[in-house]
C-alpha cells in the first residue's frame, strides 16, 4: 500500500513528533511511504534523516479569524497549496493520504476531488466555537472518502459532536511515545542540574511545551509568585519556544511578567531544548497548565521518566491521568488550587514518588509505540477499498515486485 503523509507546516510540535514516530516505525514490507511538507522548518530535514522520501510544498497560511482581509489571504494560501498537492497526488497515485491535521485534511481532501483517493484526517486539535468549525464538519460529512483518527476521546467528541456520520468515521487511537527515549536517568539529572546551577535539594517545577496562551505559562508564572512565599528556594523552568508570530509577543509577556512580579531570578525561560527527556529528570514536578489539551503528550513523557505530573483536568489529560493515583489533577484556571497543589506536592516527596511510580507503570502498559503502531497499521489496512486491499496483498506476497513510488526516480 502506498501512503502519502502530508503535513501543512514544517515546524515541529506534538503532532509532528507523533508523525516522526510513525515514519520511524512503519512496516516497510507492507507500506511504501512518502512525506510532503513545507521546507520552512525542521520537519523536512528530520524526516529525511529517517531515510524517508520527502517532497516540499508551500506552507499553509491559515488560522481561525473573524477578519475578512485575513480570511481572504488564508483562502489564497489554501488554493495555492491545494493546486500543488493535487499535482503530486496525480503523479504519485497513493492508495491513501494521511493528513496530519485538520487543516491538512481540508487541503488533501479538496486536492483529491475526482481522484477517488482515500484521505485520513489525523485529528490532533480541538475545534473552537466558530462558524468555520461548523463548515469544516459539514465538509467532512459530505466527503465520503474521509476517515478520521482522533488522538483522544475528547477530540473525537469535539469533532463529531452529535453527528452520527462523523462519529462512525472517527477512530480513537491514543497517542504514544518511544519508551526507550524516556526513562529515569540519574546521570542526566545530575548533568542538567549542574548545567543550570541548581542545588540538589532545590525544588524545581517545570512546564514544557510551545509558548502560547493555550498552554498556560503566564498563569503558572503568576501562581508561582505565590508558591515562592511558601517555598522561597523553588525554581520554575519554562521549556519551549514560540512558533508563530503572535506567540513571540506572548513570550515577551512572560519575561515582563516575571520581572514585574519580582521573581525573574526564580523563573528561567530555557527556550526549545533537544534534550527534553534529560530536562525531565531535573524536575521534581511537571505542570501541564493548559486551558484546553487535545491529548497531552508531554505528560506521557514526564510519567515515563518517573517525573510526577500535576495537570489541569481538561480534555485528553483526564484520559491519561487518574487523580491521586498516577498523577495529580486540578480545575483548569483555578490559581488558588494550582498554588495549593504545587506547594503540597513540593513538600511531600513520598507522595510524589508514589504517583511517579504508578505513572511510569501506566505509560508502559498503555502508551507504548508498539501498541500504537499495531492499531494504526490495522487502521490503514481497513481504510482502503477491496480493490486496494487486493493490490496490497499481492505486493506482500511478491515484495520484490512492489512499486515504491517509481515516479520519484523521474524527478
Amino acid at each position: 500500500m502506498k501512503i502519502l503523509f502530508y503535513n501543512h507546516t514544517g515546524q515541529v510540535s506534538g503532532a509532528e513528533r507523533v508523525l516522526l514516530m510513525i515514519l520511524a516505525r512503519l512496516d516497510q514490507n507492507r507500506f511504501d511511504h512518502l512525506v510532503i511538507c513545507p521546507d520552512q522548518g525542521p520537519l523536512l530535514r528530520m524526516a529525511t534523516n529517517l531515510g524517508v522520501a520527502v517532497q516540499s510544498v508551500p506552507a499553509l497560511d491559515a488560522r481561525f479569524t473573524w477578519r475578512v482581509d485575513r480570511l481572504l489571504r488564508y483562502l489564497k494560501s489554501f488554493f495555492l497549496v491545494i493546486r500543488q498537492l493535487r499535482r503530486r497526488v496525480v503523479s504519485l497515485k497513493p492508495d491513501l493520504i494521511h493528513a496530519n491535521s485538520i487543516r491538512a485534511g481540508l487541503v488533501a481532501t479538496t486536492a483529491t476531488v475526482g481522484l477517488g483517493t482515500r484521505v485520513v484526517w489525523h485529528l490532533h486539535d480541538l475545534l473552537p466555537r466558530h462558524p468555520i468549525s461548523t463548515g469544516i464538519r459539514v465538509f467532512a460529512v459530505l466527503c465520503a472518502r474521509t476517515r478520521m483518527i482522533a488522538v483522544s476521546q475528547a477530540v473525537a467528541e469535539n469533532f463529531g459532536g452529535a453527528n452520527s456520520v462523523l462519529r462512525k468515521r472517527t477512530t480513537v487511537i491514543l497517542n504514544a511515545i518511544d519508551l526507550e527515549s524516556f526513562q529515569p536517568n540519574q546521570t542526566a539529572r545530575q548533568r542538567v542540574r549542574d548545567e543550570l546551577n541548581l542545588g540538589e535539594s532545590q525544588p524545581v517545577i517545570g512546564i514544557v511545551g510551545q509558548l502560547t496562551p493555550r498552554k498556560g505559562q503566564l498563569e503558572l508564572i503568576r501562581a508561582f509568585a505565590q508558591v515562592l512565599r511558601q517555598s522561597p528556594r523553588a525554581m520554575l523552568l519554562v521549556v519551549g519556544s514560540s512558533l508563530f508570530n503572535r506567540d513571540h509577543e506572548y513570550e515577551r509577556l512572560l519575561r515582563e511578567t516575571s520581572q514585574e512580579l519580582g521573581i525573574s531570578g526564580h523563573v528561567r525561560l530555557l527556550g526549545a531544548r533537544n534534550d527534553v527527556a534529560e530536562v525531565m529528570q531535573v524536575l521534581d514536578l511537571l505542570v501541564v497548565n493548559s486551558a484546553a489539551e487535545p491529548f497531552g503528550l508531554v505528560a506521557l513523557e514526564a510519567m515515563a521518566c518517573a517525573t510526577p505530573v500535576l495537570a489541569a483536568a481538561c480534555d485528553g489529560l483526564t484520559e491519561i491521568i487518574k487523580h491521586g493515583v498516577n498523577g495529580w489533577l486540578v480545575a483548569p484556571r483555578d490559581k488558588e488550587k494550582l498554588v495549593a497543589a504545587i506547594v503540597r506536592l513540593s513538600r511531600r516527596p513520598m507522595l510524589r514518588a508514589q504517583v511517579a511510580e504508578q505513572g511510569k507503570k501506566h505509560v508502559a502498559s498503555r502508551f507504548s509505540a508498539d501498541r500504537y503502531m499495531t492499531e494504526l497499521q490495522a487502521f490503514y489496512s481497513s481504510s482502503v477499498d477491496s480493490k486496494s486491499k487486493a493490490k496490497t496483498a499481492e505486493s506482500i506476497v511478491n515484495p520484490a515486485e512492489a512499486t515504491k513510488f517509481p515516479e520519484l526516480a523521474k524527478q
